[in-house]
């Protein structure tokens, strides 16, 4: 990275580096985002809640002083980075985007994710936008509002996480968290043009009251690239004694990864996730994308996903409506006035499950975990679409036609993400290139609990197409409508 580049768009390796080697100080890399933050949140809406400026800077220049004394820092040491809103993150509020938390008063202790990176060293500084409790994948709220992309502004960030991708798109955080069951990272990811990772449930430790031994929703980092990705799981990774599925691996093994291909790999390719309706525009991104990996040297092989997915829809909706009820329903007891009529519906619905609709949830979910372990045993990776469309329309609150397939709730359309979610296996998205100015995501699926490897590959992938370079253009110091 050369001092030509702007602070803000350094990448986070980068920036970790030259904060450790004092090339840069952390007072100058904090400037550098608080100023992009000023210039473009009131145009995004991505971040809801601040630290006081004073606060950041007086963090930076400690982070700074550390490394003049010589003292041992975090790999994330010195980087500002924000809190997805359903986080609790010491000294801030915790809305989970919900008029009914508007005036809770601050946290008063740090979720286990946001732990981990500030063990890293990272210097949380704000809070990122989200749906009502994570609800669907287009973040908009009846408390802070819409997020909007800043690849064009009339157009949504997506959601569940879409504050943290369009902050960290934008230039106003190196990196940022954020959490996925039915494609809360890769949807925003996608629509954004950076990465998002989705891993194998209990790679990140989760801190969720309800179930702590759920596979279903899971946390992952949001970064430019695959190789930022992999150095924020070296701080977000790791056991926890009060998470029960969380992996004992050593979380060092993401350092230094190093891109992987395009000799020797066999890509399982699927052109709509075994049978999702998949827009025009998206499917020529794809399209395209395939033709520049086969000429870079991969070997790419047609997939058919159907079999290895039979009633996964089924089984994502029935462990995400129990979910909800788990998680909300004391919210939903308390005041259904204040919230989204989908999310009572979602309530209400886990409420009248019956034991045998769970028990076949959780027996599909198995068996579909099985076919995918065999997928991979003539496959290195299967790559599908990241989301049927392009980011929507920042009025809509979701999209509810695709082709000729019309959508009757809001998680209808996300079963490009849902199906793979009840697969178990990390997926990670990546740009696959853009149509019309707006970026396509592709979702790229590793071996399970093989998340070093899947980031490896998809650096590879990204340096072949190159599209983790492009940065969505701003007209007088704002960023464009349409």
């Amino acid at each position: 990275m050369t001092t030509q580049t702007p602070l803000h768009w350094w990448s986070a390796e980068a920036l970790a580096a030259g904060i450790r080697t004092r090339e840069v100080s952390a007072v100058e890399v904090m400037r550098a985002h608080l100023g992009r933050i000023e210039e473009h949140n009131d145009a995004l809406n991505a971040m809801v809640a601040m630290i006081p400026e004073s606060a950041a800077l007086a963090a930076a220049e400690e982070a700074d002083r550390a490394v003049a004394r010589g003292d041992e820092v975090g790999i994330l040491h010195g980087l500002p980075t924000g809190v997805k809103d359903l986080m609790d993150a010491a000294g801030l509020p915790t809305t989970h985007g919900m008029v009914a938390h508007a005036h809770d008063g601050p946290a008063t202790s740090d979720s286990f994710i946001v732990r981990r990176v500030k063990n890293a060293g990272a210097i949380v500084i704000g809070k990122t936008n989200t749906p009502e409790v994570g609800l669907g994948t287009l973040t908009f709220n009846d408390l802070h509002g819409v997020c909007r992309n800043p690849w064009d502004t009339t157009r949504h960030a997506g959601g569940s996480s879409g504050g943290s991708a369009a902050a960290v798109a934008a230039g106003m955080l190196p990196f940022a968290d954020g959490s996925d069951s039915g494609g809360s990272l890769r949807y925003p990811a996608a629509f954004c043009n950076i990465v998002g990772l989705r891993p194998t449930p209990g790679r990140i430790a989760s801190g969720r009251q309800d179930n702590g031994w759920t596979a279903h929703g899971v946390l992952g980092p949001m970064t430019r690239t695959s190789g930022d990705a992999a150095l924020v799981m070296a701080a977000m990774s790791g056991a926890d004694p009060y998470a029960p599925m969380s992996i004992a691996e050593d979380p060092a093994q993401f350092l230094g990864v190093t891109p992987i291909g395009p000799a020797g790999v066999r890509i399982g390719w699927s052109a709509d996730a075994g049978g999702v309706p998949i827009s025009a525009e998206v499917a020529r991104a794809h399209d395209e994308a395939r033709r520049a990996l086969v000429a870079a040297g991969y070997e790419v092989v047609d997939l058919d996903l159907a079999p290895s997915l039979e009633r996964a829809e089924e089984a994502w909706e029935t462990i995400e409506v129990f979910n909800f009820f788990g998680s909300c329903r004391d919210d939903v007891a308390k005041y259904p006035e204040l919230l989204r009529p989908d999310l009572v519906r979602n309530v209400r619905q886990g409420e009248a499950l019956t034991a045998a609709q769970i028990a076949d949830a959780l027996r599909i979910r198995t068996d579909i975990f099985r076919k995918w372990e065999r997928l991979f045993d003539d496959v290195d990776l299967v790559i599908t679409p990241a989301t049927p469309v392009v980011a929507p329309p920042a009025e809509v609150e979701w999209v509810d036609r695709v082709g000729d397939v019309t959508y009757d709730r809001y998680f209808r359309w996300q079963m490009l993400a849902n199906r793979l979610t009840v697969t178990a296996h990390p997926v990670l998205v990546t740009p696959a290139g853009f149509s019309d100015g707006l970026p396509v995501g592709m979702q790229i699926v590793g071996r399970h609990r093989g998340e070093r490897e899947l980031l490896a590959h998809a650096a590879g992938i990204e340096t072949v197409l190159g599209h983790t370079r492009r940065r969505p253009g701003e007209r007088d110091g704002a960023f464009s409508r349409g």
